[in-house]
């Protein structure tokens, strides 16, 4: 099981907030309310993207905001709705709230998608708040909060095919060749030091290539990095030795090919028993087929097929995916889908904070800016504007944390501009 793992920020976008307009036109002197509503805010959505097999895109940007929606305008004139931040991750994709570590949402199949987080609804504008006794209401809505938190994008691929030999014998160049993977390429031993994922697509269907850090001897010992090598390998379903018959650094390939089968063995017996081919790389630099031969004349009695290919050019690399996609037809498929453990709804709006504290006259001061805001879009003076005062202060708890500081009736209380006498 490879396993890749990232921490990031999401948040949707905030409702715009309603307007607060008055029709102001030639000869209509009482023209009425006409704010418009403030736009909603974008979702916050994950989408499988097939072509992906690692949440590589996610390593350097931590921070993943939703558009904001717009205020509301004068006219009628409604707030433009926020864009959607859509980010597309690899099928097989676990999303767990950091914080518990439960699991938020499973992405498994080709078509999953999700929009984890909602944007806040758009504020109304003061043309909703009319009636027959309030012709002119001075107050909108305020736009909804958006949403936010830490997750964890959490990827488990088990590979179908491992890629396995010395280093530098091409297994890069022909990973590149045949999948979506970009690995890095040079001829440097232990240019790779984790596994690269490839996802190779054929027949309207596609398979995981592991491209494994090179081995050398002794690995199976813990030589190097080589008990970390091999794990990797123990989770693949087929294995294909990729040998340079080019003999570019000067060894013998068959001797390769029976040293890296030594390490296999000696690390567990039961390495050898998954299907395994060989792949003749380089054949367009070698000299003659003598190594070619040689490796057919060992290995195919043993069952094991030989392809002569050519990263490089592509010789014979159509022939060898279409085995290794026969082979893998014949294998159990592993799916495994998980629950999700935790409610996306219960995931917290983001809002600013409102201050509650006893100054050093005895008032009780209530401020921040959603105060400002709402005091700013109410007018006190009418009844149904003073109703909205209080339900607000009940409704985010102002009222029960006043309790909890002790106010007594008769105190004062300060909320945003407004004092007051506090009543039971």
């Amino acid at each position: 099981m490879f396993i890749d793992r990232v921490k990031i920020f999401v948040k949707s976008g905030r409702g715009g907030d309603g307007c607060v307009s008055f029709r102001r036109e030639k000869y209509i002197p009482n023209g009425g309310p006409d704010g418009g509503d403030g736009g909603d805010g974008g979702d916050l959505i994950f989408e499988v993207d097939s072509s992906m097999s690692t949440l590589y895109n996610f390593r350097n940007q931590k921070h993943y905001v939703a558009d904001s929606g717009q205020p509301g305008a004068g006219k009628n004139c409604h707030g433009k709705d926020g864009n959607d931040l859509i980010l597309k991750v690899p099928k097989g994709t676990i999303i767990r709230d950091f914080e518990s570590n439960k699991i938020i949402a499973d992405l498994a199949k080709e078509d999953s998608r999700i929009v984890l987080l909602s944007g806040g609804r758009g504020g109304q504008g003061n043309q909703h708040f009319a009636t027959a006794t309030m012709q002119a209401p001075k107050y909108a809505q305020p736009g909804q909060s958006s949403k936010e938190c830490w997750i964890t994008l959490e990827l488990k691929s088990i590979a179908d095919v491992g890629l396995v030999g010395f280093p530098n014998v091409g297994k890069s160049t022909f990973l590149s060749r045949v999948s979506n993977a970009r690995p890095k390429i040079a001829n440097y031993h232990f240019t790779t030091l984790t596994p690269n994922l490839g996802v190779v697509n054929l027949y309207h269907d596609s398979f995981v290539i592991a491209d494994i850090p090179g081995i050398i001897e002794g690995a199976a010992e813990g030589v190097g990095l080589g008990h970390e090598f091999l794990k990797h390998i123990e989770r693949t379903k087929v294995l294909l030795h990729v040998v340079d018959v080019a003999s570019t650094e000067g060894r013998n390939p068959a001797e390769d090919l029976e040293k890296i089968r030594l390490e296999l063995e000696k690390y567990s017996p039961e390495l050898l028993k998954k299907p395994q081919l060989i792949a003749a790389n380089k054949m367009d630099a070698a000299y003659d087929d003598a190594y070619l031969e040689e490796i057919k004349a060992i290995y195919e009695p043993l069952g094991i097929k030989v392809f002569p290919i050519s990263a490089v050019s592509g010789q014979g690399i159509e022939d060898l995916l279409r085995e290794i996609y026969n082979i893998l037809q014949t294998l159990p498929k592993e799916v495994t889908e998980y629950e999700s453990e935790i409610d996306i709804n219960s995931i917290k709006e983001e809002k600013e904070p409102i201050n509650i504290y006893i100054d050093e006259d005895g008032v009780f001061v209530v401020e921040g800016k959603q105060i400002d805001k709402m005091l700013g879009y109410t007018n006190l003076e009418t009844e149904k504007g003073f109703n909205f005062f209080q339900n607000y202060i009940e409704e985010e708890g102002i009222n029960e944390q006043l309790k909890n500081l002790g106010i007594q009736e008769g105190d004062v209380v300060r909320v945003g501009y407004l004092e007051f006498e506090y009543l039971e």
